[in-house]
């Protein structure tokens, strides 16, 4: 089993900073995709950022040239760097990893708690 715990969400003012962090722990052979949704209330859930295990990522356009998604293998732990925040990235926001355990011959996904980030004045 995986378990993926989250980290950095609170409260900040329209314009600042938060930068989140998941780390995976248990029974990882590989991590492939590693991703960050968000959910704000009474809205569905969408992606925010992607990161491919090649390197390669993505981001919903309302975040483009704000936030910075990033990994470091060696600690099992992808990073999202969210920078010029607006009221409207006010959310739960989940890490979302796709991962092959030890001893399986296929992917799962697994889902952190969430952490909520709020940006108001």
């Amino acid at each position: 089993q995986v378990q993926l715990v989250e980290s950095g969400g609170g409260l900040v003012q329209p314009g600042g900073s938060l930068r989140l962090s998941c780390t995976a722990s248990g029974n990882i052979y590989r991590i492939n995709d590693m991703r960050w949704y968000r959910q704000a209330p009474g809205r569905e859930r969408e992606l925010v950022a992607r990161l491919l295990s090649g390197g390669s990522t993505t981001y919903v356009d309302s975040v483009k040239g704000r936030f910075t998604i990033s990994r470091d293998n060696a600690k099992n732990t992808v990073y999202l760097q969210m920078n010029s925040l607006k009221p409207e990235d006010t959310a739960v926001y989940y890490c979302n990893c796709n991962v092959r355990s030890i001893g399986q011959w296929v992917n799962a996904e697994y889902w952190g708690q969430g952490t909520q980030v709020t940006v108001s004045s």
